[in-house]
């Protein structure tokens, strides 16, 4: 068979499993690329140093609570984020829904980051124009993971190292010719833009990778290894590198990511950090893989293989990414920060406080199958998670507190209010009907 499967529907066996290094490396890879940089120079356009500071501050503590509580929910039961949603609140019709959402949300980050890689090799090649780079780098990324988490392992080895080392080399060398003193006080050279805007920014650059964490740990060993990976990267990759984003945007005075290292690091700095964009785009585009490979079995009770839905998504994603949805970068971010936080505050709640469908999953994971039956709707479910999304887009329009936190916390809460009440029901219990995963 073409490609891999990699347990889209199933647990991941444990003896399939890989060391935390493996898995951490591909984490760090999705925070420690050029959007980083383009996150921090979005930032220093629109507010002072410190400002800045306080925005990637409160977003990567959000980020990190978020990917930590829901990484390990992923590693304890080795489940995709979109099939664990049947037994952590929402039911089989509301993880069909999730699925949808979520593998739709990342069709548009996959093109995002696609522009992104076709503009630096446009830069780099300036008479091949970038719709024709659009085409070129989607399509090779779609093959990429039409060969799954293993081939994607070997990829983050060789493009982190490279984008980490000329990284250090091209900041080292562009800050070195400006005062730090000078850098820190330097006035913003855009449109202003609040601390709360910012961290909302900031949630919604990676909101949905926290969320759709457990697609990555599934394939953890330890509880330990979830932890040290998502510290790790989250601290290095979204903060720090975002931090230095700032400083070189008001270095070269432009928000230009693409600009920023093709006037520091040259052609060679150019080769590699749009490599190293792989490392994120890979992800976006599996993760939506097995969001709809998880709608399409529970909706229409079609299984169908990952690889097949990778082809598919692969190629409506290189299209938008020739349109030219880059344009739309901050306003996509932002509807991100405010949508997806809900999840995985029910998510966590249901998983580790309430618990309603929590000793059918710790049974099954013994047998080491699915469990036997699951909830069709959780109609509770569905009304607080629309409700938190609208109070989270409505505290943006108002710019009251930080919006992804607002909605993710009211999320929470809320489930976690309904569930002591007994308000969580899910409607008639469905047999699971897919069937176990043939070995890799």
């Amino acid at each position: 068979m073409l490609g891999a499967d990699d347990y889209a529907l199933d647990r991941v066996p444990e003896g399939t499993r890989y060391p935390w290094w493996t898995v951490a490396v591909q984490r760090f890879g999705q925070l420690s690329d050029l959007t980083v940089f383009l996150l921090g120079a979005t930032l220093g356009a629109g507010m002072s140093f410190w400002g800045a500071f306080w925005s990637l501050t409160l977003g990567s503590v959000v980020l990190e609570l978020v990917a930590i509580f829901t990484g390990i929910a992923g590693v304890r039961e080795g489940l995709s984020t979109s099939v664990l949603a049947r037994w952590t609140g929402f039911g089989r019709l509301g993880s069909a829904l999730i699925g949808l959402v979520v593998a739709t949300s990342l069709i548009g980050w996959f093109g995002i980051q696609n522009a992104i890689f076709a503009e630096g090799l446009h830069a780099l090649v300036d008479g091949v124009p970038v719709w024709v780079w659009s085409v070129v780098t989607g399509l090779a990324v779609t093959v990429l993971v039409v060969y799954g988490f293993r081939w994607m392992a070997w990829i983050a080895y060789l493009t982190v190292p490279a984008f980490l080392l000329l990284a250090g080399w091209s900041i080292v060398g562009e800050l070195s010719k400006h005062s730090l003193g000078d850098l820190l006080g330097a006035e913003p050279f855009g449109e202003p833009m609040s601390i709360a805007t910012g961290a909302t920014i900031v949630a919604g650059s990676y909101i949905a990778g926290a969320v759709l964490t457990p697609d990555m740990t599934r394939f953890n060993r330890t509880t330990a290894d979830v932890v040290k990976q998502t510290a790790v990267s989250i601290t290095l990759g979204q903060y720090v590198l975002g931090l230095v984003g700032v400083l070189l945007a008001y270095a070269i005075k432009s928000a230009d990511v693409v600009a920023i290292f093709a006037a520091t690091s040259g052609t060679v700095g150019i080769i590699i950090l749009v490599s190293a964009t792989v490392k994120i785009n890979d992800w976006n585009l599996y993760s939506s893989s097995l969001g709809f490979v998880n709608t399409l079995s529970t909706v229409f009770g079609v299984r169908v293989n990952r690889v097949l839905a990778t082809l598919v998504i692969g190629v409506v994603g290189t299209v938008l990414s020739a349109m030219g949805i880059l344009d739309r970068f901050a306003d996509f971010l932002t509807v991100l920060g405010v949508t997806m936080p809900p999840i995985a505050g029910i998510m966590v709640a249901e998983y580790f406080l309430v618990r309603r469908w929590r000793p059918a999953l710790d049974e099954s994971r013994a047998r080491g199958t699915l469990p036997d039956t699951e909830p069709g709707w959780v109609p509770a479910t569905l009304v607080i998670w629309i409700g938190a999304a609208v109070l989270g887009w409505w505290t943006e329009q108002v710019q009251f507190g930080i919006p992804a936190l607002n909605s993710l916390v009211v999320a929470g809460v809320a489930y976690l209010v309904a569930g002591k009440a007994g308000l969580v029901r899910g409607t008639r219990e469905h047999a699971v009907t897919t069937s176990p995963e043939d070995a890799e």
